[in-house]
């Protein structure tokens, strides 16, 4: 029982907490209700509330029933507060009032100055509580009594008695058997016991002995008859009707006359009542969270008309934003890809056995004919600069798209010219015909013209084709014109070995301050903005918990919880494109292959991103529990447009009378054969036999679109198409049938 109190008391709480992100007025009819079942959940007493129309002998009931004249009656309304009746050692009165002060008598007299009616009829503003302590048995078991005032009389009577029955465990309805139940009546049972989830309800009829006996039958089963039809939810076997005259048993009891007592029904109704009181008693949460259910919902749903607008307004927001993201988001990867294109051919340009199979020959020539220098700068400078441009120009793009910092350009210095030393001419070539072995200034341009320039020459491209340093053991027999192409070719291989450690070294370096240009900052979203959101986050995740808190004590919930929310950080934040964002397979991008393995060979890199990036990324395809709450948000609208079409419509109660009649008869046969063809054809799309009932084209409906809703298919194309088509015929077969 401990246990069971300590989970009233947390869902109390969570009650409270969900009231407070509603910011209700103080005297709404929801705060009360919320403060009043917040309060009933951690009462331990067991309340039975006695409830009914003036002058229906509520007091007297009451009376009879603790043994003495505890509580005022008269002829007219006198009940002007809810008076409780407790337990105590002796008959004893206290009144609290609004102030704070406290009124504490012993008796019952007091109750003529507190909580009465004045002389204009109107109830007393200054009193805040009433309570009766009496010493009987039933009342020492933690029974509590709620004597109400006379409904049907004041507004401001009525409104304490509804706000009163929602703190009652068990309810007394007393009836008048002179006469039948009111509309108000009517209107009462349904609005504020029933509505409200307050269905354990005794009847008791009074004044049954003022009627003559035939009379008696006839008003007793037309009274029968109203408690039947209430559906009251009391433990199995107990009648919700009685028979009590009250004033007669008051008077068995003031005299001490069983007889009378039992003949007046009063004997019969205690035992019944103290037998139902003893199997609710124990499980009170039974009586209890229905009432909580009755709030919980409002409170659902007013959190949900609280939430959602400011939830679509940041989607649409965000939906803004994003897609001013998305643009420079596609930006950014485009230029990266391009600049990374242009990046790896000229890396791969830069490879050393590249350089050495597409320049080495003819640079070596240029040397030989000391034509280097022209060469250097009308080929090898400009394929440089296109390439060096090639990449460039996409970072000055990255700066005139996102204006981050400012590019560095790219430079690749040559080396110096080469330097080559002739060897010693040997003195009985023949072949030789100009003297001298020193080249100056790097060139050997003293042999350009003579036999020995040509055959040099020449044996720059004997050598290269032959391979010539794979043929050690033909060096001793080279001839002089030989040895000096070998220095030739030689001296240029140390040029592009400088030359492509250098290049590649600042080729590395200038893709790593390329991350600092191709990239774009988000600005920090309106002070407005950030605060709706975190408004918005708070919303939700006070729904969820209050959900999780009736999940705890099982109460269901037409609702489902909101996705979690991460913790928003309103902080700017940068995107980098990385290189596992494109989806180019390397087999089927040599450039993007040979630029990886370049990559890996020379500095093993790899670019990475300067901060996590925070766009969206593409919706995946919805989970079928998602479409399945899409088709409830549906049917739900559905149904709300039909009720105000019914609430707009003249004759409201008539049309929803003839709507219900109309439902259960069978459909109207379609008057031409090309509707009866139509209609069929509909059936048939939803697998239907031929005039199915509403009910049954409702749920094939919702078994189609659980099965064919086309957002199921965003990632399959074929079936996207065909789900497609399906699903405008069955929207159609469902119009065609939902409209006949």
């Amino acid at each position: 029982m401990q246990q069971q109190y300590e989970g009233y008391k947390d869902l109390a709480d969570s009650l409270k907490s969900a009231s407070a992100l509603l910011n209700l007025e103080r005297k709404s009819q929801l705060n009360q209700d919320i403060i009043t079942i917040c309060n009933h959940l951690v009462n331990p007493s067991f309340r039975i509330a006695v409830f009914g129309p003036f002058n229906h002998g509520k007091s007297t009931l009451l009376n009879a029933m603790l043994g003495n004249r505890t509580l005022p009656i008269d002829l007219i309304p006198t009940t002007g507060a809810s008076i409780t009746v407790k337990y105590g050692p002796d008959v004893r009165t206290r009144i609290m009032l609004v102030d704070g002060a406290e009124i504490y008598r012993s008796g019952t007299e007091i109750l003529q100055q507190f909580a009465t009616l004045d002389g204009n009829r109107q109830m007393r503003k200054d009193v805040a509580s009433v309570e009766v302590f009496c010493p009987h048995p039933f009342l020492e078991t933690g029974v509590e009594f709620l004597d109400l005032p006379g409904t049907n009389d004041r507004d401001e009577q009525d409104n304490l008695v509804r706000e009163k029955l929602l703190s009652a465990d068990l309810v007394i309805q007393l009836l008048d058997a002179r006469k039948l139940m009111t509309l108000g009546e009517r209107e009462n049972l349904r609005d504020w016991l029933l509505d409200r989830g307050i269905k354990t309800v005794i009847f008791v009829a009074n004044f049954l002995n003022l009627l003559e006996p035939d009379e008696q039958k006839q008003v007793q089963n037309r009274l029968l008859f109203v408690a039947e039809s209430f559906r009251a939810e009391l433990p199995p076997g107990f009648s919700n009707l009685y028979r009590v005259d009250a004033l007669p048993a008051l008077r068995a009891r003031l005299k001490g006359d069983v007889a009378a007592a039992n003949s007046s029904g009063l004997a019969a109704f205690e035992t019944a009542l103290q037998n139902i009181v003893g199997i609710l008693q124990p499980d009170r949460g039974s009586v209890r969270l229905p009432r909580v259910q009755a709030i919980a919902s409002q409170i659902q749903l007013s959190l949900k008309a609280k939430i959602d607008p400011i939830a679509l307004e940041i989607k649409s927001f965000d939906e803004k934003q994003n897609s001013k993201i998305e643009i420079k988001q596609k930006a950014a990867n485009l230029i990266y890809k391009g600049f990374t294109t242009s990046i790896g051919e000229l890396r791969d340009w830069l490879e050393l056995p590249k350089l050495l199979t597409k320049y080495q020959a003819d640079a070596a020539v240029a040397l030989a004919e000391n034509k280097f220098k022209d060469w250097q700068t009308n080929t090898l400078k400009k394929d440089l600069n296109q390439l060096q441009l090639a990449a460039a120009k996409w970072l000055y793009q990255a700066y005139e798209f996102f204006q981050e910092e400012r590019p560095q350009d790219l430079l690749i210095p040559f080396p110096s010219e080469p330097q080559v030393i002739l060897p010693t001419k040997p003195n009985n070539s023949d072949d030789l015909s100009e003297p001298g072995s020193i080249a100056v200034g790097g060139g050997i341009g003293w042999l350009l013209g003579g036999p020995v320039g040509a055959a040099v020459v020449g044996s720059i491209s004997y050598l290269l084709n032959k391979n010539i340093q794979k043929q050690d053991e033909q060096l001793a027999k080279e001839s002089y014109h030989q040895e000096v192409a070998k220095l030739c070719i030689t001296a240029i291989e140390d040029y592009f070995s400088n030359f492509s450690s250098q290049g590649l070294s600042i080729l590395n370096e200038y893709e790593r301050k390329a991350e600092k240009v191709i990239c774009f900052e988000f600005s920090q979203y309106p002070v407005e903005v950030t605060n709706k959101r975190e408004n918005l986050q708070q919303l939700q995740n006070g729904f969820n918990r209050f959900l999780q808190e009736l999940e705890n004590v099982k109460i269901l919930s037409n609702y489902q919880p909101y996705k979690e929310i991460p913790k928003f950080t309103n902080t700017n934040r940068k995107y980098s494109p990385q290189p596992e964002r494109f989806k180019i397979s390397p087999e089927k991008d040599p450039v993007i292959k040979q630029q990886q393995e370049n990559t890996a060979k020379n500095s093993g890199r790899r670019v990475e991103s300067v901060s996590p990036p925070p766009p969206p990324k593409a919706s995946p395809s919805p989970r079928k529990e998602e479409v399945e709450a899409k088709f409830r948000d549906w049917e739900l609208n559905e149904e709300i447009a039909r009720m105000k079409a019914e609430m707009r419509s003249p004759g409201s109660q008539t049309g929803k009378q003839q709507n219900s009649t109309q439902s259960n008869k069978a459909p109207t046969q379609p008057k031409s054969q090309t509707e009866k063809d139509k209609i069929t054809r509909a059936y048939g799309i939803l697998g239907l036999q031929a005039y199915a009932s509403q009910a049954e084209v409702k749920q094939a409906y919702r078994t189609l679109v659980k099965k064919w809703h086309p957002d199921l298919f965003v990632n399959q194309p074929q079936l996207l198409k065909q789900a497609q088509e399906k699903m405008h015929l069955v929207n159609d077969a469902y119009t065609i049938l939902s409209d006949k």
